[in-house]
């Protein structure tokens, strides 16, 4: 039956594909490619103090941890599957918080080791937010088979994603609020001058802080206090910027 109220009932079926590739894919591809060369773009319009060779090996220790993070939480979402832990359920579970968490501990790592002691999160922060915003679409478009979508709701803009429950579009709920921050923490360096990492911390404490609530309404396995490893994750997250909540001043220069 479909949702008068909601058009995405009527004209969309899920999963979304273009002559039987998945747009998952499609958007996947497109947030890595447009993503880096954002970050392209803003690294030849800024002074980086990090050099090339420095920037080089921090992107290899985030690409490792972010790789370990991902798919390790990814595989922990799920605790009563993990008897069929193999390579392949290792491979196809993967999660953006433990991607993040796990990139900025493999970032902190490599910087100790290569001797970089400067923020280096600042000048990737809107390139994240724009490369997830993509890759929250293709997953929205794979409907069912991505599990990112809702728990059953009976607001007017639930979407069915084909098994008849309409059910909140989180996918969608995300990518609004990652739109929300980005323009937020553009407008917040226009009126104060930020201090030297500060633009990724306000970034990463507000989407840890979004993931932890947005959970609550997703399908997920609630088995640590009520709490689900994603939301286990964010507050081990919130906890080590426990200086950005506390002392929220810290973030301005000069002060």
């Amino acid at each position: 039956m479909s949702n008068p109220l909601n058009p995405c009932a009527i004209f969309m079926t899920f999963p979304i594909t273009i002559f039987d590739i998945h747009l998952h894919l499609i958007f996947e591809i497109l947030a890595y490619s447009i993503g880096y060369r954002y970050y392209v773009f803003l690294r030849n319009k800024t002074t980086d103090l990090i050099n090339d060779e420095g920037r080089l090996w921090i992107f290899i220790g985030a690409a490792a941890g972010a790789f370990l993070g991902s798919h390790i939480l990814g595989v922990l979402e799920s605790p009563s599957k993990l008897h069929t832990l193999n390579l392949v359920y290792f491979m196809g579970n993967k999660t953006i918080v433990g991607g993040l968490l796990g990139g900025l501990i493999g970032v902190e790592i490599t910087k100790k080791i290569i001797g970089v002691n400067t923020s280096s999160g600042d000048l990737m922060t809107f390139p994240i937010i724009l490369a997830l915003s993509i890759g929250r679409l293709g997953c929205f478009a794979e409907g069912l088979e991505d599990g990112t979508f809702g728990i059953p709701t009976t607001l007017p803009f639930g979407i069915n994603f084909g098994d008849g429950l309409y059910r909140h579009p989180t996918q969608l709920y995300e990518i609004f609020f990652l739109i929300i921050l980005g323009i937020l923490i553009y407008f917040l360096e226009k009126r104060v001058k930020l201090a030297n990492g500060a633009r990724f911390k306000v970034f990463m404490v507000s989407y840890l802080a979004f993931r932890l609530l947005i959970e609550f309404i997703k399908p997920n396995e609630f088995y640590v206090f009520g709490f689900c490893s994603i939301q286990i994750a964010c507050i081990f997250g919130l906890f080590y910027y426990w200086k950005v909540l506390l002392m929220p001043q810290k973030l301005v220069q000069n002060i």
